[in-house]
């Protein structure tokens, strides 16, 4: 199986415009994404216990991968929440899966968003990690219309070697995220 076409970009473009750009001295320096991390929290599964399952075949179905339950670990008697209670969905990527998800990302699902300007670059946690929000789960061509009955939204978080947010966001930048850029802004 041939690697995916994000992947060998990595390897024969990204990578050593990195290595230059920020002067690394060897090339194990140069930041990669590590993971991929889906994450969907489902408030009304409170209520509705279905829900939980449809989020984990939503995800399974936009990943190509098996997603879990995640697990209520605190007991929130205002929320009518319980320990041990289902309240949401995730899915972790790594490897060729994860290279193939940011290039459906970023070529099918992103330009599918309503009134698309780019995503904002202040999602960055300070470690060279990533987050972005989607709002509904229906950007992704794998979700039908038709079979959704809530719509609902997810956060994507991209996990890098990066030291610092200046580094992830060349990285992630040169794997074609589409960043509001600065300079057209007002």
């Amino acid at each position: 199986m041939a690697n995916p076409r994000v992947k060998d970009k990595y390897v024969k473009e990204i990578a050593p415009a990195l290595k230059e750009k920020f002067q690394y001295k060897s090339a194990m320096q140069v930041p990669k994404l590590t993971k991929i991390v889906l994450n969907k929290g489902i408030g009304a599964a409170v209520a509705d216990k279905k829900l939980v399952d449809q989020g984990v075949e939503e995800l399974s179905l936009i990943t190509g991968q098996k997603a879990v339950p995640t697990i209520a670990k605190v007991s929130i008697s205002n929320f009518k929440l319980r320990e041990g209670m289902p309240i949401g969905a995730k899915v972790t990527l790594r490897g060729n899966k994860m290279y193939e998800f940011l290039d459906r990302l970023i070529s099918v699902a992103l330009p599918r968003v309503r009134d698309f300007k780019g995503i904002s670059d202040k999602g960055f946690d300070g470690r060279g990690n990533y987050t972005l929000g989607v709002t509904e789960q229906i950007i992704f061509p794998e979700i039908s219309i038709e079979k959704v009955n809530r719509i609902t939204g997810m956060d994507i978080t991209f996990v890098t070697t990066a030291a610092t947010d200046e580094e992830s966001l060349a990285l992630l930048r040169a794997f074609g995220m589409p960043f509001v850029n600065k300079n057209k802004e007002e």
